[in-house]
């Protein structure tokens, strides 16, 4: 079998027929001269039965094998083996038709994003193939099991703007997370740890990605906490989450959807206050929209606000008028001048622009932390 190696996954070439070991019977039979009323006879068999194992519509039992090692000279063990293979092949056959017919749960998928990234090969033989695939990089057995897995994963995203988004690529995006966090190993989760190192956290704010971003997740990994970086897939329209994958470690993603140091910042703190106020069960989808009707959202967003800029602090926000004065602010309470201005913007003290240029712009793309 031939097998082609494309990052994550193998494109298997394979036949679409399975070979009973009837026809290599019936060969044998041929070259030594015997009718199947003949082997039925020699292998104390009825002429029915052999019908059938000549037509591979009965299976090939380790003792009907040990009677035909006596009448032919073929070793039990290979037509044992053939007849594994068979019943492999008719599995598998079986299998690639079932996939076929999963052509509508297909074109949900953003196969064309995961191409892009390498994820999965290039050229399939067929939609069976690359449905194959798609299940392989889920890590599930059959669309049912997708849905289980996946549809209930989207539910509470969905429920804010479920027209805005596309559940496919939410989950292509969920996965991919999954996968980097498998490479992230944390100590079990640790509250009053990652409670403690949140001054710590903060201060990291100021410094550029390439030297944020490892030290957030060597911090969060320390006390159960995986952070991942994950390129935003198209149509899926989210900036964080936060889950638990075990009861013992929380997972952190992250995908640069706003690529601005204020919305990173931000997303990331929010996300940490899901971990430390919210129960273990919950996943927490994240958008723009997604605290207008949730008060858990509305809680984790004022962790997040005040944790970045403390309420004491933040009673001098109305008096900033001008970018030096957002930057001796900065300097002054310890955060980015990019999460002022982010500041002034959410809470209209400033117009929509006014200060961008403060902002720092987050590409990951040349660090080891970024996936996808």
């Amino acid at each position: 079998m031939m097998r082609a190696r494309s990052n994550n996954f193998y494109q298997v070439a394979e036949t679409d027929y399975a070979t009973s070991p009837g026809e290599t019977l019936q060969d044998l039979m041929e070259e030594q001269g015997l009718t199947q009323r003949d082997l039925a006879r020699r292998a104390d068999l009825s002429p029915k039965h052999v019908n059938q194992l000549l037509h591979g519509m009965v299976s090939l039992s380790p003792a009907i094998a040990q009677r035909l090692e006596l009448v032919t000279g073929m070793p039990a063990r290979m037509w044992n083996q053939m007849e594994a293979l068979y019943q492999s092949d008719l599995q598998r056959i079986q299998a690639r038709r079932n996939l076929a017919e999963c052509s509508t749960w297909l074109d949900a998928m953003p196969v064309m994003s995961l191409l892009k990234r390498g994820v999965l090969p290039e050229s399939p033989d067929d939609r069976a193939s690359r449905v194959q695939q798609m299940l392989s990089f889920f890590g599930v057995a059959s669309v049912s099991a997708w849905d289980s897995v996946y549809a209930n994963l989207e539910c509470a995203f969905r429920q804010s703007i479920a027209h805005e988004i596309k559940p496919g690529a939410v989950a292509a995006w969920l996965r991919l997370g999954e996968i980097a966090a498998r490479k992230v190993k944390c100590s079990p989760f640790d509250p009053k740890g990652l409670r403690s190192v949140l001054p710590e956290l903060r201060t990291l704010t100021s410094d550029p990605s390439e030297v944020f971003a490892p030290k957030v997740q060597a911090i969060c990994a320390a006390h159960g906490v995986a952070v991942v970086f994950v390129e935003e897939i198209e149509g899926a329209r989210a900036s964080g989450v936060m889950r638990w994958l075990t009861p013992d470690k929380a997972l952190i993603q992250l995908s640069f959807r706003y690529r601005t140091d204020d919305h990173l910042w931000f997303t990331f703190f929010h996300e940490v206050g899901h971990v430390l106020l919210h129960g273990k069960t919950n996943l927490w989808i994240e958008d723009s929209h997604s605290s207008e009707s949730d008060p858990k959202e509305a809680e984790a967003d004022r962790f997040s606000r005040d944790l970045l800029i403390p309420p004491a602090a933040a009673a001098s926000l109305r008096d900033l008028r001008s970018k030096s004065s957002v930057i001796d602010f900065a300097r002054r309470v310890g955060v980015a001048p990019g999460i002022v201005v982010g500041r002034l913007q959410h809470d209209i003290m400033w117009q929509p622009k006014n200060g961008n240029d403060l902002k720092r712009r987050i590409d990951l793309a040349h660090t080891d932390l970024s996936t996808g």
